[in-house]
This record gives structure tokens, C-alpha cells and sequence, in this order.
């Protein structure tokens, strides 16, 4: 991922090794003396096969930006793409489809189905497409997130960090090759949140899928392979091969 001033003209252009990209942009909430600027003219892209941490205080704009990356949400201004498609040229049909097909999301709260076992909500969207569930893999990713006891299960029924693992299997059941993660670990202890910022990571590195992931966890964000920092709704820095330590001077920065 890179962080560049771009031209009107790089709006057509959407990288050979970019998995998404923002341009200019900008999400506006209210009018008038109410008005907040959430993002301010972001311009990154997010590359391939990378593991992205989006950091800054609270009300930086760090959900927002997922947000609007991922179609969940409208900028007031600018372009985002996923791979090849500008987002905002899409209708309400081709976005489903893009979300469905080529996005995952996993979130703090997990967003399970009550009334839906484990393995009903694992499976949800592909039987909401009305697709084929592959087994093998099913089997892979159960195993691997160590829930595969777990599948007649009710949310309810299960810890929280059962829960999450649960919600990582949806996110990847379709081999999505984005994933959006909105503080996946918020809700997590410790050990939890290792073994689940563990499989992200091995997700990148073995499954070769890219990850978007916001936290305030500077212990969280080591696991990326960048962090970019916003304050304010703008893009203020940017670390490669982070420690917790240097996440930790950047955010005291910010802070002061």
C-alpha cells in the first residue's frame, strides 16, 4: 500500500496490483455549524496479498474509510475501487454481487444469526447465492479456527472467541480476496485475540488474501505487514513492518 498524491487522470486507473483504492475521498455527516468532515481527500491503495492496519483516535475516520471502501457506505466525494470496478458506478444488483463474491466482513460484534446454528451461519452466504458449499475447505477452515465441535452450536452457546472464529469461517467460506475486519479482536481476551490475529495473518501468507483491518491495538496492528495512521479524516503517516512499539510511539504522536 502506498500513499500518493494522484491526478484526475489515475482515477481510471485501477492498479494491476491493487486489490482496492480510494481517491479523493471525502464523507461529509451534516451541514452547516453541524457538518463533519469524517474523511478529508484520502488517496491509498491497498496491495495484493498484504495484511493493512488503519489506526488513529477515536473519530479519525477509520471505520468510515472501511466503510466506504467496502460499499457499505456513500462518500460524498471521490472513487473507490475494488480491483478493476469503481464502486460508485455499481448498481444496488452488481454491489450485492461484489460483496458477496469478492468481499468478507468481519466485525467487533460478531453479527451472527441467532437462531442460526454455527455451521448455519458459516454457510449463510453461500446458501444465499444459492452456491455449492465446498466441503473440503469447510472442513479446513473449521479445523484450522478449532470450532469444528462447535457447528450445531447456537451463538449463545458459544464463548466469544468462539463466536468470532465463527464469524472468520463466514467472512471465508467464499475464498473472498478481500477482507474487511472492523476491530475483529475488541470484544476478545487475550488469547483469543492472538489465535485469531494468528489465522489473519496465515490467511494473507498461505491463503493469499488481503486484509483491511481497524483497531486501536497497537498489539494487534504488529501482525500487519503496514499501518497507516488517520487523524482528523486525513492520512497523517504510515509504518512498514511494524512493532507494537513503533504503533505505539506513532500513536502517542498523534495524541500530543
Amino acid at each position: 500500500m502506498t500513499i500518493a498524491s494522484e491526478s484526475s487522470s489515475a482515477v481510471q486507473d485501477a492498479r494491476s496490483a491493487s486489490v482496492a483504492r480510494a481517491v479523493e475521498l471525502v464523507k461529509v455527516y451534516g451541514s452547516g455549524n453541524a457538518e463533519v468532515r469524517a474523511l478529508d481527500r484520502i488517496t491509498l491503495d491497498f496491495e495484493k496479498e498484504t495484511f493493512v492496519a488503519v489506526m488513529g483516535p477515536s473519530g479519525s475516520g477509520k471505520s468510515t474509510l472501511m466503510h466506504c471502501m467496502a460499499g457499505l457506505d456513500v462518500p460524498t466525494s471521490g472513487h473507490t475501487f475494488i480491483g478493476e470496478l469503481e464502486v460508485g458506478k455499481l448498481d444496488d444488483t452488481e454491489l450485492t454481487q461484489l460483496r458477496r463474491d469478492r468481499i468478507g466482513f468481519i466485525f467487533q460484534s460478531f453479527n451472527l444469526i441467532p437462531t442460526l446454528t454455527a455451521l448455519e451461519n458459516i454457510v449463510l452466504p453461500i446458501n444465499l447465492a444459492g452456491g455449492k458449499v465446498d466441503q473440503e475447505w469447510l472442513t479446513f477452515l473449521v479445523d484450522q479456527l478449532g470450532i469444528s465441535d462447535r457447528l450445531s452450536h447456537h451463538p449463545a452457546e458459544m464463548s466469544g472467541g468462539q463466536q468470532q472464529r465463527t464469524a472468520c469461517a463466514r467472512a471465508m467460506i467464499r475464498r473472498p480476496e478481500l477482507i474487511f475486519a472492523d476491530e475483529p479482536t475488541g470484544n476478545l481476551d487475550s488469547n483469543s485475540s492472538s489465535e485469531m490475529l494468528e489465522f489473519l495473518r496465515r490467511s494473507v501468507n498461505e491463503f493469499h488474501q488481503s486484509i483491511v483491518m481497524v483497531t486501536h491495538d497497537a498489539r494487534a496492528a504488529a501482525h500487519a505487514d503496514r499501518v497507516v495512521f488517520l487523524a482528523d479524516g486525513r492520512l497523517v503517516g504510515e509504518i512498514a513492518a511494524p512493532t507494537a512499539d513503533t504503533v505505539l510511539d506513532q500513536m502517542k504522536r498523534l495524541g500530543s
